[in-house]
């Protein structure tokens, strides 16, 4: 009886001690995200948020719609997800570049960088109506963010390798960052803490940190001096950065903390757009089927579909006849990839399930495009950058 009440008592003791551990372990995984951004709630997943039909309530009444903005004729094509058909079509301004969530998922901001030119500027869709607003004039705006805490848009201003940090409501301009050894600074990501982002440069094969805290340059990573890095992604863990580049056909795979290539991982030609699944466990890399920033008609272009676990590719979607996919996101239930079709005119919407694709003609040479609504609490931008 003496042994089986000790007995009892060691059983009892090891139980707390290893209730301990986890909370200790679980304490130690907290993310400290920076002061105004919302809390990870999943360490391992910061994703999770955004998970299947996972709205927000500022969501609500959103025209499920696609709008795809078509580069070389200044316009927006709205397709209704639903039936596959375009339901509608407005004019923008010039060289109308990416649709991009707004921080508080209120409105979408069509990016027209006026290619060569200097009257770039912003134009406000309303997603409960799906009609245009007057645009704002804007410094070549090839791209737009949003600061973690949603205080500022980071309008990507390619062609003067800068950022400019401005109002995410009226746009007025607060102050610039330059990053003149980044030429074609384009595409970003941001940690898993909000702490730093890294922008890709597409004209020098190399990447920029930002330290969103401090606002400066970090520090550049040379990737390949013949590359053309294009979008990039951060695994649900936060741990490592896939960049697609579309003169290696494939994505680098970052240690974002260390800055420091860990990998690489092939997918087809012209690797291009990167998207994760709506569980976070896959990545979905479009491959726009050349190597040209021009490239021709029905060229060999591909989705890649990259486990995040194993880092591995696990699954490859031609298109039948050819095609260029570049640009867009996946639907809220997951059962969709939406993408543009660069250089064919059309926008595709291949099934997740089959990686069957469905073709729909649209306006001149399509770019980022956007689903909406989507799931999550905030954009950091793009075309839905979602957490």
């Amino acid at each position: 009886m003496k042994f089986d009440r000790f007995g009892r008592l060691a059983l009892r003791a090891g139980a707390v001690l290893a209730g301990l551990c986890v909370t200790a372990a679980a304490a130690a995984q907290t993310v400290q995200t920076v002061p105004g951004m919302p809390p990870v709630t999943n360490p391992h997943d910061m994703y999770s948020n955004a998970g299947f039909n996972m709205f927000s309530p500022a969501v609500k009444g959103a025209l499920p719609r696609i709008y795809v903005p078509n580069l070389r004729s200044n316009d927006v094509y709205v397709i209704d997800p639903a039936t596959f058909k375009v339901v509608d079509r407005f004019a923008v301004g010039r060289s109308p570049q990416h649709v991009v969530p707004a921080w508080d998922l209120k409105t979408l901001w069509v990016t027209n960088n006026a290619e060569g030119r200097n009257d770039g500027s912003l134009t406000p869709i309303d997603p409960m109506t799906g009609k245009p607003g007057k645009a704002d004039p804007v410094d070549d705006p090839y791209n737009m963010y949003f600061t973690p805490d949603g205080k500022e848009a980071i309008v990507v201003a390619e062609a003067f390798a800068r950022l400019d940090f401005r109002d995410p409501h009226t746009m007025a301009l607060k102050s610039r960052l330059p990053a003149p050894e980044c030429k074609g600074i384009n595409h970003a990501d941001f940690s898993i803490d909000g702490k730093y982002a890294i922008f890709t440069c597409e004209f020098g094969g190399k990447l920029v940190k930002i330290d969103m805290v401090n606002r400066k340059v970090l520090g550049y990573l040379q990737l390949n001096k013949r590359g053309m890095p294009q979008d990039i992604r951060v695994s649900p863990d936060g741990k490592v950065f896939y960049v697609a580049d579309m003169m290696a056909d494939g994505v680098y795979l970052i240690d974002g903390d260390s800055f420091k290539q860990v990998g690489f991982v092939k997918t087809g030609i012209g690797t291009h757009g990167l998207y994760p699944s709506r569980d976070g466990t896959k990545l979905y890399v479009a491959n726009r089927g050349s190597n040209k920033v021009h490239g021709p008609r029905n060229g060999p272009g591909s989705v890649s579909v990259i486990d995040f676990a194993t880092r591995s590719v696990v699954a490859n979607w031609p298109i039948p006849g050819g095609g260029s996919p570049d640009m867009g996101n996946v639907t809220a239930d997951g059962k969709w990839l939406w993408l543009s079709g660069r250089f064919d005119d059309v926008v595709y919407a291949f099934d997740t399930a089959t990686g069957k694709v469905q073709i729909i003609k649209v306006g001149m040479e399509p770019h980022g495009l956007a689903v909406w609504p989507q799931p999550g609490r905030f954009s950091l931008g793009h075309t839905g950058i979602m957490r």
